[in-house]
């Protein structure tokens, strides 16, 4: 692919505008909730849009950080390698990006994804300081230490599901109700599946660096399955909105679950190699669907 050095093409697949879908769902269930429940309690005028947007702006800015920390990361480490990586390109390793420049842009995303979240402190009280703080630090370790120790799906699962499903919800409401966080565990769940589709591709890289990933730990097949599991289970919690009266919001999403399970089976037969980025394609999409289906199904 040819790339001009940091030009704005190259800035643009940096970010992976792709992945920010992972940043949307999250956000967007806990909008749905808020302002349905905001509905029901008779209190529309507690519900805030402009909270609603720099929720989203926050989870936006620290996707694209993320990203480049990541991008930087790898490069430095040599862990992201030309001739070997299945995945798609990196700009650092490509040449797309010089890392000078990353270093630069690494500092000024975070520093937006702060001056983004800041302002939530009206919403949610200083409470918010912290969270982002936890945000941007765990930011930095997932690339840097915790990834390579198996703990990228845990981290997944509580800065992708339980902080922005919860955190969304409570800058509206002032509270988090059991309904939410089954909802924010699910949506973690649902998220997972895109980290398992990447590791699985990479399981033989990250075998040799040393990156010892939770599909490294258990084997192919283990995570083949589990990739399967997590969309299951995600979808079966679903019961708890039919239990709140939102029956469409857990029949809506089995929608998504054919979808999976599609996903599943051709990931079954390609197994391994660069074909699996079609995979990962797929569950990027079907994650999106499965969060505006829930979403819709709370609205109706």
């Amino acid at each position: 692919m040819d790339v001009k050095k940091n030009s704005f093409r190259a800035w643009l697949l940096a970010a992976r505008p792709k992945t920010l879908s992972g940043a949307a769902v999250p956000v967007m269930i806990g909008v749905a909730l808020a302002w349905v429940d905001a509905q029901q309690l008779h209190a529309p005028g507690t519900f805030s849009w402009v909270a609603a947007v720099l929720c989203l702006l926050f989870a936006f800015i620290m996707q694209i950080d993320a990203n480049f920390v990541n991008d930087y990361v790898d490069y430095a480490r040599g862990t992201d390698d030309r001739a070997t990586r299945l995945g798609p390109e990196r700009a650092c390793t490509q040449g797309w990006v010089s890392a000078d420049s990353m270093k630069r842009a690494i500092a000024i995303t975070t520093g937006l994804a702060c001056v983004a979240g800041l302002p939530l402190i009206l919403f949610g009280g200083w409470d918010m300081v912290l969270v982002g703080a936890l945000c941007v630090v765990f930011c930095f370790l997932y690339t840097t230490h915790l990834s390579y120790m198996g703990l990228g799906d845990v981290l997944v699962l509580v800065f992708f599901g339980l902080v922005p499903v919860c955190v969304t919800y409570y800058v509206q409401l002032h509270t988090v109700t059991l309904q939410v966080v089954v909802a924010s565990l699910a949506c973690g769940l649902v998220i997972d599946t895109l980290l398992l589709v990447n590791n699985f591709r990479d399981r033989d890289t990250d075998r040799t660096a040393g990156k010892l990933t939770l599909v490294v730990r258990i084997g192919a097949q283990a995570s083949l399955w589990l990739y399967l599991a997590v969309g299951v289970a995600a979808c079966l919690m679903g019961l708890v909105f039919g239990l709140h009266g939102h029956w469409m919001a857990f029949v809506l999403p089995l929608l998504y679950l054919v979808l999976h399970a599609i996903a599943f089976l051709k990931m079954k037969r390609t197994w391994q190699g660069r074909a699996l980025n079609a995979i990962l394609g797929m569950t990027a999409r079907n994650m999106f669907v499965y969060g505006l289906l829930v979403a819709i199904g709370l609205l109706l």
